[in-house]
């Protein structure tokens, strides 16, 4: 018997997604893992530490060496100095850090404003804290922000506003007056500000504004990252919560209880990719940029409607001129007849409706695999 407060959302649709791609030997464009490996640097210095390093249990908030990285990658980001020993715990990818943020930070009744399409672990958070989600709609086709809805969400119950930029799944960057609309209302209300960063490399025709560089927003707000976007190393799951110390501890109260470490190798490994040189990311996002332009160009080719993510490796597509139904309908037809994966959108939204004229594809791909993708769709 599942627990009343996660009858609600069953498997996740990435699985259930993913298992049905494999099954029908589908071009999966729905996950967003890479269909490449990470950097050799990386996976040179996990394998040297398997053999060399403890495998044993390191400390439960992080390795040092991971989160002193941690710390000089966000002083050469940010200009700020911070304590790594105070400041920084390593999680078991953002994942965690997003569940370990709620049961450890929100009591049953606080409320938690988060913007739909919001990605599915955020209101899953929800339920495991029992606290109250309140939604506010990111209106197409420019996923904008209505400033009278975003107030209306606020109360004095508001604990937290959580916020993902680049956004998954609409590709939104939040712009610098966004953000700043947000940080205001967390100050008036007393609310602390969550951000989710993971694919903070992957901002393409925007400045990636962190909140926690905001004037007095350091000290309400709690910074979630991972290596798993930004190295194409999806399945170390090994992320990081920055902030405050009393935010942290908040952090460390609950991972202690979840995984209560993070694998050893894997903890090396990623201190050796964020000392990885500004080139690095600067190929990365050239890398992006090409393969999002390849994948809209072809979609809008086939007669999609598509608009230019900003950021993150997402295209929300609009398929209602193929007439085949809602996303989840489109979707199936896409993986049985077409033989391509996908994500219907719906899953995203606490109201399905905004969501069902949409299909998500990921372009975190090799251009062959882009390709073949584009080739089965032209059946459409």
């Amino acid at each position: 018997m599942v627990s009343e407060r996660l009858q609600p959302f069953k498997v996740s649709v990435f699985s259930e997604i993913t298992a049905a791609a494999m099954e029908a030997k589908a071009v999966d464009l729905g996950q967003g893992y890479p269909s490449w490996e990470g950097p050799a640097f990386a996976k040179d210095e996990a394998i040297r530490a398997l053999a060399e390093e403890s495998n044993q249990y390191p400390p439960y908030i992080g390795l040092e060496v991971l989160r002193t990285a941690i710390a000089d990658r966000w002083k050469l980001d940010t200009g700020m100095e911070i304590d790594p020993s105070r400041s920084v715990t390593v999680t078991s990818g953002c994942t965690e850090a997003l569940s370990s943020t709620f049961i450890g930070t929100f009591d049953p009744g606080d409320e938690v404003v988060l913007f739909e399409p919001t990605y599915d672990a955020y209101p899953v958070g929800c339920a495991l804290s029992g606290a109250i989600p309140r939604y506010v709609t990111l209106h197409s086709p420019d996923w904008s922000i209505d400033p009278d809805e975003l107030r209306d969400a606020f109360s004095s119950r508001t604990a937290a506003i959580l916020v993902n930029t680049p956004h998954n799944p609409t590709g939104k960057v939040f712009t610098t007056d966004e953000m700043q609309l947000i940080a205001d209302l967390a100050k008036e209300f007393g609310a602390i500000v969550v951000t989710d960063e993971v694919y903070e490399r992957m901002a393409y025709d925007r400045e990636h504004i962190r909140m926690a560089t905001l004037p007095d927003m350091w000290e309400r707000t709690l910074t979630l990252s991972s290596i798993g976007k930004s190295f194409s190393l999806t399945g170390w799951k090994t992320g990081w919560a920055i902030g405050p110390e009393r935010l942290v501890a908040n952090v460390r109260s609950a991972k202690q209880f979840l995984t209560f470490t993070t694998p050893n190798p894997m903890q090396w490994g990623s201190a050796a990719a964020l000392r990885a040189p500004e080139s690095y990311y600067d190929e990365l996002k050239a890398m992006y940029l090409a393969k999002r332009d390849r994948l809209v160009d072809g979609l809008a080719g086939l007669g999609f409607g598509v608009r230019l993510p900003e950021g993150a490796y997402y295209v929300l597509a609009d398929h209602t001129g193929f007439g085949i139904g809602d996303d989840v309908d489109f979707v199936r037809h896409l993986i049985s007849e077409v033989g391509v994966a996908a994500i219907p959108p719906s899953a995203f939204y606490h109201s399905s409706d905004e969501g069902k004229r949409l299909v998500r594809f990921a372009f975190c791909k090799s251009d062959e695999v882009l390709d073949e993708a584009l080739s089965r769709l032209s059946r459409l």
